[in-house]
């Protein structure tokens, strides 16, 4: 059992550690969550590099992590998912640059938007949350084959429980669009593709695991209406009321948000397994009835997460091999 909780932060969590020597990739780096973890890890002696969409943002977060951790071991890399052509230019500059990825840390995203696509004209949220992280992790695999801790943490949500993966129809072409439909359709795939990165890759030593950060305001929320909001609002009170706590403890502080994927890329005890779905800094239990808690029978399924591979497969015209 953990010894940590909903409640710890990051710098709980790395409490003792020492990242000395590694190397973390992290996405969305930038802000919210990314920057959090990128601050926390870096404190800890840790090289990261911190992907993002905008340079002028990259640098504004390297900015205010070395106001905390002036000796920061900080690099910037560009990458935006939603256009593969950039991802792949991710991943070719990320060879080049770079001995070893240790930890990679899937963890930026978009919520609950408005219909939209990309630029290679997939849905947005799942060609965003899970297509850009699938074909970028493809070619940063090289890379973590050469790192020691060899460890892919992919930020997935408690909005899994909303929705499975429409195989015949990701994109919403033949069914109405809903945004948190669409959200949960793409955090169901990130749980998939820990899983299928761990049947892939776990006799090379690399091992995956989905995590769930809690409720926590960030920009992630910034498409959301105040509709969107008082429906997610509700959705966590009921939450905690089930679980007997007070409405409020369903918040989490960025620290405290950023805690579990922290957790799930240096916990000792995760040594040697993955393909689990981690919140609060556990394990979490599979549960197809609980609002509180647990993970989706749907999203561990080893034959749904060869479904949804061998779909990204076709969408991206990018083989693992």
């Amino acid at each position: 059992m953990s010894q940590f909780d909903k409640n710890s932060t990051t710098d709980d969590v790395l409490a003792g550690k020492d990242l000395s020597g590694k190397t973390v990739f992290v996405t969305g780096g930038n802000s919210g969550l990314g920057q959090e973890t990128s601050r926390a890890m870096a404190a800890k002696g840790a090289h990261v590099v911190l992907a993002g969409r905008d340079q002028a943002k990259l640098d504004a977060a390297v900015a205010a992590i070395r106001e905390d951790v002036p000796d920061a071991n900080l690099d910037t890399i560009i990458c935006d998912l939603g256009s593969l052509d950039s991802v792949r230019a991710c991943g070719k500059e990320a060879n080049e640059r770079f001995d070893k990825i240790d930890l990679l840390i899937n963890n930026a995203g978009v919520m609950a938007c408005p219909l939209g696509h990309t630029k290679d004209g997939f849905e947005m949220q799942f060609g965003t949350n899970h297509l850009g992280h699938f074909v970028l992790t493809k070619y940063l695999i090289p890379l973590v084959e050469k790192g020691e801790d060899k460890r892919i943490v992919n930020l997935s949500s408690r909005g899994h429980h909303f929705e499975g993966v429409d195989y015949d129809d990701v994109n919403f072409e033949n069914r109405e669009y809903a945004p948190f439909v669409s959200y949960g359709q793409s955090k169901t795939a990130n749980v998939q593709f820990t899983v299928g990165l761990e049947q892939r890759f776990a006799d090379k030593g690399i091992h995956a695991y989905a995590v769930h950060p809690g409720g926590i305001q960030t920009n992630l929320g910034r498409h959301l209406t105040e509709e969107d909001m008082e429906f997610l609002r509700d959705r966590m009170r009921k939450s905690a009321e089930a679980a007997g706590e007070p409405p409020e403890s369903a918040w989490k502080t960025i620290p405290q948000g950023a805690a579990t994927q922290c957790w799930a890329a240096t916990a000792d005890e995760l040594e040697g397994k993955g393909g689990v779905y981690c919140e609060d800094c556990h394990v979490a239990e599979q549960d197809d009835e609980s609002r509180t808690g647990g993970v989706r029978s749907y999203a561990i399924d080893p034959e749904n997460a060869n479904k949804l591979w061998a779909l990204s497969e076709q969408m991206t015209g990018e083989s693992y091999g």
